[in-house]
């Protein structure tokens, strides 16, 4: 995956150090899993793909179980998934996942980080075109083989498989999302995180002044508590 992936790996797990944060994001995402799909992970797919990322991600159990509880409450808040895209400084694209109770509230705030930070918020489907949407799965190597699980995993949707400092990266498409969960649970694999990632198809190469102006954006969005994800065609 080379460097690009390392930048992304990077930038995950600084994000992801965040623990107050993520656990208000995962919050939101169990309440909105529970409310779309009901309270049982058995029956509920994406409810029990966010209860695996949140015992990954060290979440508390009375916590998960608090918010699964809310989720039921007819008075707890509804929350949307909106996608924002936008072009940041020296024309680098990027896309921002955020989950909302108040979308008014949101397009601005993302606006103003643009403006801020010489970007501009652009329309639905203005950048998007140049990413691919793919499902990401991160588990501990262990005893894994790389090269017999690419084999395994090649029939249930496999892109690419990768290791990096003791763990597997699984990707796959975006519509293969649930053959690829339920073939890794059926080999008893613990996943530690399942999630969607936009990958560019093609990256712009920045001085690393250039790459600052970019980061300076990328943490203004991600500190928003409705931003969830932040991608760019940045190399």
């Amino acid at each position: 995956m080379g460097r690009a992936f390392e930048f992304r790996k990077e930038r995950k797990f600084k994000r992801w150090s965040k623990m107050s944060k993520v656990f208000t994001r995962l919050g939101k995402e169990i309440v909105m899993a529970v409310k779309a799909g009901g309270p049982d992970p058995a029956n509920n797919t994406k409810l029990r793909t966010i209860i695996q990322n949140a015992k990954g991600a060290a979440m508390p159990k009375d916590r998960i179980e608090a918010a699964i509880k809310r989720a039921s409450n007819k008075d707890e808040k509804d929350y949307e998934e909106v996608l924002y895209e936008g072009y940041g400084p020296h024309g680098v694209a990027m896309i921002i996942e955020t989950s909302t109770d108040n979308t008014n509230r949101t397009v601005a705030n993302v606006r103003s980080y643009f403006s801020k930070c010489n970007g501009s918020l652009s329309t639905s489907g203005s950048v998007s075109f140049m990413f691919n949407k793919k499902a990401v799965f991160r588990f501990l190597q262990g005893e894994h083989d790389i090269e017999e699980l690419e084999l395994e995993l090649i029939d249930f949707g496999l892109d690419e498989v990768a290791e990096n400092e003791g763990e597997i990266f699984v990707y796959t498409a975006f519509e293969d999302f649930g053959n690829m969960q339920k073939a890794l649970e059926e080999r008893n694999i613990d996943i530690i995180n399942a999630d969607f990632q936009w990958f560019p198809t093609t990256t712009v190469e920045l001085t690393e002044e250039q790459e600052e102006e970019i980061n300076k954006l990328i943490e203004k969005l991600e500190d928003d508590d409705d931003v969830n994800q932040v991608f760019t065609n940045m190399a």
